[in-house]
């Protein structure tokens, strides 16, 4: 049965529209997917848009996203991500890998003068929503796959990596200069001479006034 979103697979001098997007993907072609999505039924149904581009798989078992990322195609990447409602960890048949798996693959196979262009791919996926995180079939997560040479593309991973497993527990900088300010309430005596780092008025003005308390 169809899926209700899913319209007709239309034809288009002689190729679905399924093989134009994959041969759009492959071929960092911009163009040729922003027709596909201008055109009936797709330009005014962001929903049939977005499950088009989600289910659409290759015969070994790719989405889209998964050949643009083996090719490193910046362009089309990008502007797959721009598209409402679009999945950022597909995983694939063969590996069970997700385009971050992929992309990291492709800039293995890269020589080094490549590399700062796919540490911004890489980069740009993570801020658009990819796992850091997520493992394939072998339990490797993309990281683990990056080349033991590459230390660029691992300080990037590892940079969204730690921003995702501390998210909501970094310290603030208000929580960071209430501490310091109790600090000086209860410090030593020997810490009564310390410099006042403060810019604030009327911290500088509390900080005299505890020094001097403390002085009698």
């Amino acid at each position: 049965m169809a899926h209700r979103h899913q319209p007709k697979e239309e034809e288009h001098e002689g190729a679905s529209t399924a093989e134009l997007l994959i041969e759009a993907c492959r071929r960092n072609n911009t163009d040729l997917l922003s027709e596909i999505l201008s055109s009936p039924p797709y330009a005014d149904n962001e929903e049939a848009a977005a499950h088009l581009l989600n289910t659409t798989t290759t015969v070994l078992g790719n989405h889209l996203y998964h050949e643009a990322a083996l090719r490193g195609n910046y362009e089309i990447i990008d502007m797959l991500l721009d598209q409402p409602g679009f999945e950022c960890d597909p995983v694939n048949r063969a590996d069970g890998d997700t385009p971050l798996h992929s992309a990291v693959r492709w800039i293995n196979s890269e020589p080094e003068a490549q590399r700062d262009f796919g540490n911004e791919l890489v980069d740009m996926m993570l801020e658009a929503g990819s796992n850091p995180r997520a493992k394939n079939k072998a339990g490797l997560t993309p990281l683990q796959l990056v080349d033991p040479s590459n230390e660029g593309l691992k300080e990037v991973i590892r940079k969204h990596e730690y921003a995702a497993l501390n998210a909501g527990d970094f310290v603030s900088a208000a929580d960071v200069k209430g501490a310091a300010a109790a600090a000086g309430a209860h410090g030593h005596e020997d810490d009564e001479d310390a410099e006042f780092s403060g810019s604030d008025e009327e911290e500088r003005a509390e900080w005299e006034r505890q020094r001097k308390a403390r002085r009698g």
